[in-house]
C-alpha cells in the first residue's frame, strides 16, 4: 500500500456472517472462542475498526452480538481498535452497545423510515457516547447521483447536528458506492458521483467522515482481481484526495498506485473518472492481459546497481537512495584500508557532487537534506569501526555552534542550514531553541568551535542578537558570529550587531549562503579578506541607512490621529452568536483542506506560487517531490494522530478608548476585563487616512455597542516529540518535513478558524461561500491581525490573549519570555468585524508616540523603547 492510503481508517469486515464464511460457520458451530482469532488476524492485518455482524435467519442474533462482544472485551489485542456494530435490527444493535467498552460505532441508521425514527435511533446512539454510520437513504431510496447523495447527507446533518446535538464528529456518511463498467450507461459516472459528492459533503458538514465498501466499485471484474485491485487504488487515490477517510477495504489486495501498469492504470482512469465514452469497452479489451499473474508493474530501474561500490554510493547520495546505502558502504569498508578513509573518499567525493550541483542550480534543498540523510546512515554504519581504531584523523571542516536565542522557539531554518553545513563536511553543534547567551558562550568554549551561529524569527529576537555581540566582545571572543532568520538583514546586522563585536560578523541570507561564508571565514587568510570586504559592505550599508530619507514625512501623533479613518458605523455591529470563550478541537484532515502550500515551497528555497510551481521548468520536478512527501508526512501525522491541532476563541464586547480598545466582561460593558492597545501610522498621507486597528471598532460613548474577537491555535501538540525521534534516527529531511507540515496546519487552522468564526461562533458573515483560493487572497469581510506583525509589531500584547482566552489551559500553548509561542506551529490574533477592516503596516513611529504608548502601558520609557525599537524612526 503506497502512502497515499495511509490516511485511510481501514475496516476490516471479517467478522462478519455475510462476508466471511469461515466467521459465520465458526459462530453457527458456537466456537465464539475460535472466532476471537479471526478478529484478532483482522487486527494483526491493520484493521483500525473491526465490524462485527450477526445478521443471520438461523441465528439469535442478539446473544450472538452480546457473547461476542463480551468476549472481545476481555482481549486488550482486539479491543484495542473500535468496534463497529454492523447489523439491520435495533435491538441487535442496541445490544451491541450495552457491551462495547469505549466509543462504538453504529453501522447503519438512515432516514429511509422517516425522521421520527432516525431522531430516535441517534438520541439512543448518543446516550451510549457512540459514533454512527449515515446512509444516503431517505424516504425515496438509495441516493445514486452526486445531487441525492449530497442533499441526504446535507439533511441528516442538520437533523443530527441540531435537533439531536449530535456531535458532527461523531457522524460518518457512506454516499454508497457503486459499481462501474457494468454495460449500463447510467452507470458509468457513479464512481464520479461518489468522489464528488464526498468532496462537497466534507465541505458542507464540517468535521463529519467518508466511509464506504471499496469492493462494489470493481464488482462487474469479479475473478480478475489484477484489474479490481487496480480499480480500487485508483478509485482510493481519488476518494481520499477529495476527503473519503474511512471505509472496508483489504489492504493487502490493494495495488501501489504508482506501480500500476501505464496501459491499465489510463484505462482504469477513464472508467474511474468518466473520461471516455468508450471507457468500459477499452478497459475490457486489455483486461485479459491482467488475468491471473497477467499483471506486469513497471519494474524499479537497478543498472546503477551495476556500477562499482564508490559510482554506487554517489549515486545514493545524489538522489538520496537509502535502500542499500548500507551493504554498499560495507562493501566500500572492505576494500578500503581502514574505515575513515570511505568517509574521506567515496562518501564525501559523492558529497562533493552534491555540493556542486547545488551550487549550480541543479539540486535543491529538499534533495541535499535527503543527501545528507544517507551520508548520515552511512556514517553510523561506519562509526564503530572508527571508534575500535581510535583514530583522531577524523578532522572535520570545521566545529560550528548553532543556537535559536533565547525567547525564539522558531527552528527550521537554523535546522536546514544545520544539515547543508553537515553535507559539506562540518560538525554542527546545534543548541536547540530558546538558548540563553551564557549557554552559547559556554558551550562554544568548551567545544573549541570555530564559529558561532544565531538564529531569530520575532524581532526582539534581534535585540537578543546584539547582546550576545556585545557579551563575546566583553568575554574576548575572536570567533566569527553568523547571523541568519526571518527578521534578520544585512542592515539591522552591519547597523545594531556587527559594530558591537571586534571579529567578523557575517550575514547569512539563507542555506544556500552558509557553506560557501564559513569555508571563507576558516581559513585565517581568506576570514582576514573576507572580513575587510565585510567591513566595507556594511559602512555602506550605514552610510545609506544614515542617508535613507522616509518615503513621507513624519508627524506627530496628533496629526496622525486627527487623519484617522473615517469608519461608518451606521450599520449596528453583528452581536456574536458565541459570545465568551470557546475551545475548539478540529481534526487535521479537515485542516488539510485549508493549507496554503505557496509558504511551504519557501520553506524549503524553492520560489514559485502553488500551484503553477509544480509544473515550474525549472524546480517543477523538485517541487512535486517535495509536495508528495508532505502530503505523505500529513497521512502518517492523520492516521497515528502524532500530530495534534488545539485552539480556543473569544469574542467580548469591546468600543474604542481613543487608539487602546477596551475589552469589556458581558454586554453590560460595566467591568472591563482588558485593554488591547495599538499603534498609529506616524507619517503623512496625503490621500489615505494614519491608520490604527481601533479605527474599526466603535468609539466609547457613541452608543454603538461593538465586539472584538482573539483566537489562538497550534497543530505543533507532538511536532518537537516527532522531529526529535525523527532526528534521532538521522533523518534530517522529515525532521525538518514534521515542522515545515506543522506549520502549514497551524495556518491552516486560523484560516479553518476565521470562517468558522464568521459564518458561526460570530456570524456576521453567515452565508459566505468561498473556496480555499478565495480564502487565501482574504477575500472575506473582517482581519484578523496578529501582534508581532505589520498591523500590530509589539509583542507584548500576546499576553492580554492569553489572558482573555486562558490559552494555556485551553490549548497547551505557552509564551516564552519574548511573547515568541509555544508550540512553534502556533498562530494568535484578533478578529475585527467591520467591512472596512483591512490590513495595513504600522511602519515607523515617532517618539512622541513611543512616549503616549508607554503612558497608556504603564511602562518606563526604557521598556517601550525596547519593545518599540523595531519601529522607532
Amino acid at each position: 500500500m503506497t502512502a497515499e492510503f495511509s490516511t485511510f481508517i481501514n475496516i476490516g469486515e471479517r467478522t462478519n456472517v455475510t462476508g466471511s464464511a469461515r466467521f459465520k460457520r465458526l459462530i453457527m458451530d458456537g466456537e465464539y472462542e475460535t472466532a476471537l482469532d479471526v478478529a484478532r488476524q483482522q487486527v494483526e492485518n491493520g484493521a483500525q475498526i473491526i465490524d462485527v455482524n450477526m445478521d443471520e435467519a438461523m441465528l439469535d442474533s442478539v446473544e450472538a452480538m452480546t457473547t461476542f462482544l463480551n468476549l472481545i472485551a476481555s482481549e486488550p489485542d482486539i479491543s484495542r481498535v473500535p468496534i463497529m456494530i454492523d447489523s439491520s435490527k435495533w435491538e441487535v444493535i442496541e445490544a451491541g452497545l450495552k457491551c462495547v467498552q469505549g466509543k462504538a460505532i453504529v453501522n447503519s441508521i438512515s432516514i429511509k423510515e422517516g425522521e421520527e425514527q432516525f431522531i430516535h435511533q441517534a438520541t439512543l446512539i448518543k446516550r451510549y457516547g457512540a459514533a454512527t454510520v449515515v446512509m444516503a437513504f431517505d424516504e425515496k431510496g438509495q441516493a445514486d447521483t452526486q445531487a441525492r447523495k449530497v442533499e441526504i447527507c446535507q439533511r441528516s446533518y442538520k437533523i443530527l447536528t441540531e435537533k439531536v446535538g449530535f456531535a458532527p464528529e461523531d457522524i460518518i456518511f457512506d454516499p454508497n458506492i457503486f459499481a462501474v463498467a457494468t454495460g449500463i450507461e447510467e452507470h458509468n459516472n457513479y464512481a464520479v458521483d461518489f468522489i464528488e459528492a464526498t468532496r462537497e459533503i466534507r465541505k458542507t458538514c464540517p468535521h463529519s467522515h467518508i466511509s464506504g465498501g471499496l469492493s462494489n466499485i470493481s464488482f462487474s471484474f469479479r475473478g480478475n482481481n489484477p484489474v479490481r485491485e487496480a480499480m480500487h487504488s485508483v478509485f482510493l487515490y481519488h476518494a481520499i484526495r477529495a476527503g473519503m477517510d474511512m471505509g472496508i477495504v483489504n489492504a493487502g489486495q490493494l495495488e501501489v498506485y504508482d506501480e500500476i501498469p501505464d496501459e491499465l492504470r489510463e484505462a482504469v482512469e477513464d472508467v474511474i473518472l468518466n473520461r471516455r465514452d468508450d471507457a468500459t469497452e477499452r478497459l475490457l479489451d486489455i483486461a485479459p492481459n491482467y488475468q491471473g499473474d497477467g499483471k506486469a508493474a513497471a519494474k524499479e530501474d537497478l543498472s546503477w546497481r551495476e556500477a562499482s561500490v564508490n559510482k554506487r554510493l554517489e549515486h545514493a547520495l545524489v538522489k538520496g537512495i537509502t535502500d542499500y546505502i548500507i551493504d554498499d558502504t560495507e562493501e566500500a569498508r572492505q576494500q578500503a584500508e581502514r574505515p575513515l578513509h570511505v568517509i574521506e573518499g567515496p562518501l564525501m567525493d559523492g558529497m562533493n557532487v552534491v555540493g556542486d550541483l547545488f551550487g549550480e542550480g541543479k539540486m535543491f534543498l529538499p534533495q541535499v537534506v535527503k543527501s545528507a540523510r544517507v551520508m548520515k546512515k552511512a556514517v553510523a554504519h561506519l562509526q564503530p569501526y572508527i571508534e575500535a581504531e581510535k583514530s583522531d584523523d577524523n578532522k572535520s571542516a570545521g566545529k560550528i555552534l548553532l543556537a535559536t536565542v533565547k525567547g525564539d522557539v522558531h527552528d527550521i531554518g537554523k535546522n536546514i542550514v544545520g544539515v547543508v553545513l553537515q553535507c559539506n563536511n562540518f560538525e554542527v553543534i546545534d543548541l536547540g531553541v530558546m538558548v540563553p547567551c551564557e549557554k552559547i558562550l559556554q558551550t562554544a568554549r568548551e567545544e573549541n568551535v570555530d564559529m558561532i551561529g544565531l538564529s531569530g524569527l520575532i524581532t526582539p529576537s534581534l535585540d537578543e542578537m546584539v547582546h550576545v555581540a556585545k557579551e563575546m566582545e566583553r568575554q574576548e571572543f575572536d570567533l566569527p558570529l553568523l547571523i541568519g532568520g526571518a527578521t534578520t538583514s544585512k542592515a539591522h546586522t552591519a547597523v545594531k550587531i556587527e559594530q558591537n563585536y571586534h571579529a567578523p560578523v557575517a550575514y547569512v541570507a539563507n542555506a544556500s549562503r552558509a557553506v560557501g561564508v564559513c569555508q571563507k571565514l576558516l581559513n585565517r587568510a581568506s576570514r582576514d579578506i573576507y572580513a575587510a570586504d565585510l567591513a566595507k559592505e556594511y559602512d555602506k550599508v550605514r552610510d545609506q541607512h544614515a542617508r535613507k530619507k522616509p518615503r513621507s514625512r513624519p508627524i506627530t501623533i496628533q496629526e496622525a490621529r486627527d487623519n484617522a479613518a473615517n469608519v461608518d458605523f451606521s450599520e449596528p455591529p453583528v452581536k456574536p452568536n458565541q459570545p465568551g470563550v470557546t475551545p475548539v478541537t478540529v481534526d487535521l484532515q479537515t485542516l488539510r483542506d485549508y493549507i496554503d502550500w505557496t509558504p511551504f515551497f519557501l520553506t524549503w528555497s524553492l520560489a514559485g506560487k502553488y500551484p503553477r510551481i509544480l509544473n515550474d521548468e525549472v524546480v517543477g520536478e523538485q517541487a512535486r517531490t517535495l509536495f508528495e512527501d508532505a502530503n505523505t508526512m500529513l497521512d502518517d501525522v492523520i492516521t497515528n494522530n502524532s500530530l495534534q491541532a488545539k485552539g480556543v476563541v473569544g469574542l467580548f464586547p469591546a468600543n474604542r478608548r481613543g487608539d487602546d480598545i477596551e475589552i469589556y466582561a458581558d454586554d453590560t460593558r460595566s467591568t472591563i476585563i482588558g485593554v488591547s492597545h495599538h499603534l498609529r501610522q506616524q507619517t503623512l498621507k496625503e490621500k489615505f487616512p494614519n491608520y490604527c486597528l481601533s479605527d474599526f471598532v466603535a468609539e466609547k460613548g457613541s452608543n454603538v455597542e461593538d465586539y472584538i474577537g482573539a483566537f489562538a491555535v497550534t497543530a505543533g501538540i507532538g511536532e518537537e516529540a516527532l522531529a526529535k525521534a525523527f532526528d534521532q534516527a538521522g533523518d534530517d529531511y522529515n525532521a525538518i518535513m514534521v515542522k515545515a507540515v506543522a506549520d502549514r496546519l497551524a495556518e491552516a487552522f486560523a484560516e479553518y478558524l476565521h470562517e468558522q468564526v464568521r459564518k458561526h461562533y460570530w456570524g456576521y458573515a453567515p452565508e459566505e461561500n468561498l473556496d480555499n483560493d478565495a480564502l487565501i487572497r482574504e477575500k472575506y469581510q473582517g482581519i484578523r491581525p496578529a501582534p508581532g506583525y505589520a498591523a500590530c509589531p509589539e509583542h507584548t500584547e500576546k499576553q492580554l490573549i492569553w489572558d482573555l482566552l486562558d490559552a494555556e489551559k485551553h490549548t497547551e500553548m505557552s509564551l516564552t519570555e519574548s511573547y515568541a509561542m509555544w508550540p512553534g506551529a502556533s498562530v494568535s490574533g484578533w478578529y475585527f468585524s467591520h467591512p472596512q477592516a483591512r490590513y495595513f503596516a504600522v511602519a515607523q513611529i515617532q517618539e512622541d508616540q513611543v512616549e503616549d504608548y508607554a503612558q497608556r502601558k504603564g511602562w518606563d520609557i526604557d521598556t517601550a523603547r525596547k519593545w518599540l525599537g523595531p519601529n522607532l524612526n
